[in-house]
């Protein structure tokens, strides 16, 4: 039977992830992703399509482009869980958001398209922390010339998607 993982200890990750993991309540980290996931997705299948490229400011990102990059970061934080758990020490270079955002021109797909999207990359994210065993867990790599643990990875991909939908909640709608 699994034991609890627990939260990211301050050493298991560089500080301005934090911000992120902050905002993941307690609880089993497995339960809160999939909840999360949830919520989202409800959330996200109410907003009209019409809205999807509202921007709340000139120069901020549309609602698909912050979806866009919600999913494309999730994809970026579970692979380093990937290597990490399966001890690769390899180093990752970090990612510019802008960059990957300006590239993907997500304003050309559907609303309901990038939320498909997402869905199935936190699905695929669930599945991966869900095979993990303890030991993986607590494994750690190089990314962004910071050390980090799996843990930290789950933890920050679960408040960086948190901190996103909540701006969509409250700046776009």
């Amino acid at each position: 039977m699994k034991q609890s993982i627990g939260r990211p200890e301050t050493s298991e990750h560089a500080p301005y992830h934090e911000a992120y993991i902050s905002l993941v309540p307690e609880g089993d980290i497995l339960e809160i992703l999939s909840r999360e996931s949830n919520d989202s997705i409800k959330f996200l299948r109410s907003i009209p399509e019409d809205k999807g490229a509202t921007r709340y400011a000139p120069g901020k990102w549309s609602i698909k482009e912050v979806l866009g990059h919600i999913t494309d970061a999730e994809r970026i934080f579970a692979y380093r869980a990937l290597r990490f758990a399966r001890n690769d020490a390899t180093p990752l270079h970090r990612f510019e958001q802008d960059d990957y955002v300006r590239i993907a021109v997500f304003d050309r797909l559907s609303l309901e398209e990038i939320t498909d999207e997402f869905e199935q990359v936190r699905r695929g994210s669930l599945l991966l922390f869900r095979s993990l065993d303890n030991a993986a867990w607590m494994r750690r790599g190089i990314a962004n010339n910071s050390e980090v643990s799996v843990r930290a990875l789950a933890y920050i991909l679960a408040g960086h998607a948190r901190h996103h939908i909540e701006i969509l909640r409250t700046r776009y709608l």
